[in-house]
């Protein structure tokens, strides 16, 4: 049997629960908040989900630091952004004495590539620098000389330059690829070999003309041009005998090498192309002397 204590604690303790119920249905109705801050008075029964053009979110303030941001000391500066190099390519040339241009290319991302450089005819390979530039002085074919330039990812630019006194040069060029070991020798006036006179890519200030040697023989299958100019102006007068030469080496022995001789004469350019067979490796060191792959140059003294 239940102690009087027990059952007056348990009668105060149920007048407290009906109380507590009773206060909170009669004085806080059941509301409907939406975030606009109107309200309304709620159904009876359970609210069901919201539909969703009733909800309106307006005014959110975000309280989480973004990821990146909270890397950022207090005070810090962010990065500097990364300065990437142009690699756009560009060209330029510009007459230069005896007929010829001044080239010029740059290729800021492509340095130590490949270059290849064509003119009229005339090809040859060399490389960029470390840099990403190369010029040089080339000799022109025609009097508006155009210069194409491409790397050998494709890359390419155009340079065109104004050259004067193309029609006082006589022009001869010796073009080839691989390592074929040719060379143009002039033996100006009667010359000998080994003379004033004899005008080659080894000599410099020799004789009225001069050699231009154009093209990197360290490239991989090297593009190489010889260019001999000379004045038709000079004082002497006289012939001038041109033979394309081909030393027998240990690379282009008992194998067939090809050339391409452009001749530039009173401003009209012709070519003429050739294959040779070369001697067994048993003649390595010797010379094959082409007489008659360009014409000789008569010169009339003025």
């Amino acid at each position: 049997m239940l102690s009087k204590q027990v059952m007056l604690t348990s009668a105060m303790t149920l007048a407290c629960a009906l109380g507590i119920g009773f206060y909170m249905q009669t004085s806080v109705p059941g509301l409907v908040v939406n975030v606009t801050g109107r309200t309304a008075a709620a159904d009876p029964k359970l609210p069901g989900e919201p539909e969703a053009a009733q909800l309106q979110i307006e005014k959110i303030t975000l309280t989480s630091t973004p990821h990146a941001a909270s890397k950022l000391k207090a005070g810090s500066q962010p990065a500097e952004p990364v300065q990437t190099v142009s690699c756009q390519m560009t060209a330029a040339a510009e007459a230069a004495p005896m007929a010829m241009a001044r080239l010029s290319v740059e290729a800021l991302c492509r340095a130590n590539e490949r270059l290849t450089v064509h003119h009229s005819g005339m090809t040859f390979a060399a490389a960029l620098d470390q840099s990403g530039r190369f010029s040089a002085l080339v000799p022109a074919l025609t009097r508006t000389a155009v210069f194409i330039a491409e790397t050998a990812n494709g890359g390419g630019a155009v340079a065109v330059a104004k050259v004067d006194g193309l029609e006082t040069i006589e022009r001869i060029v010796l073009q080839w690829t691989g390592n074929s070991g040719f060379e143009i020798h002039a033996r100006e006036f009667g010359a000998a070999y080994g003379s004033t006179g004899h005008v080659w890519h080894g000599t410099a200030g020799a004789g009225a003309g001069q050699v231009v040697r154009l093209g990197d023989d360290g490239q991989l299958a090297p593009r190489i041009a010889e260019v001999y100019s000379l004045p038709n102006d000079t004082s002497e007068s006289g012939t001038v005998s041109l033979t394309a030469e081909a030393e027998v080496t240990a690379v282009n022995c008992g194998r067939d090498v090809s050339a391409q001789a452009l001749q530039l004469r009173a401003g009209q350019l012709t070519s003429r192309d050739l294959v040779m067979a070369m001697p067994d490796c048993d003649a390595t060191g010797s010379f094959l002397v082409l007489n008659n792959l360009v014409e000789d140059l008569k010169i009339a003294s003025n």
